[in-house]
């Protein structure tokens, strides 16, 4: 590595932490039953379109911000949206703790069944999360 500049050394140190980490998946997966069948290879304008679909920016501001104003005035907007937006993290970093200790695809069902507290109503927790 002496002819190395420290940008490469750099973006091998990252693949290699990559590497890693994909190993660390896959072994968890295992520990948790499942075969790793996720194919992992979704390009930066991949990632975003899927995210920005799943988000709905445009859809959801256009019609809440109406709502928000027809029935709570300029209240709601000024204090309204950032405590439901603060919220609204918060249940978002819940869901990434248990993404990640749960690293399958079937997400919420998947989720909803191993987290009950008894595993006879794990099918039923389920079958409601899909419905």
């Amino acid at each position: 590595m002496a002819g190395q500049s420290s940008y490469s050394r750099l973006a091998a140190d990252e693949a290699a932490a990559a590497i890693s980490a994909d190993d660390y998946d896959s072994k968890k997966l295992r520990l948790l039953g499942y075969e790793p069948q996720l194919k992992r290879n979704l390009s930066l304008l991949s990632n975003f379109s899927v995210t920005f679909s799943i988000v709905s920016v445009l859809t959801g501001i256009t019609t809440l911000y109406g709502t928000g104003l027809e029935f709570g005035g300029p209240v709601t907007m000024v204090y309204g949206w950032p405590i439901a937006g603060a919220f609204t993290i918060v249940v978002g970093l819940a869901m990434a703790e248990i993404c990640s200790a749960y690293p399958t695809s079937g997400g919420l069902y998947f989720w909803s069944a191993r987290l009950c507290t008894e595993r006879r109503w794990g099918p039923f927790a389920s079958w409601l999360t899909g419905w």
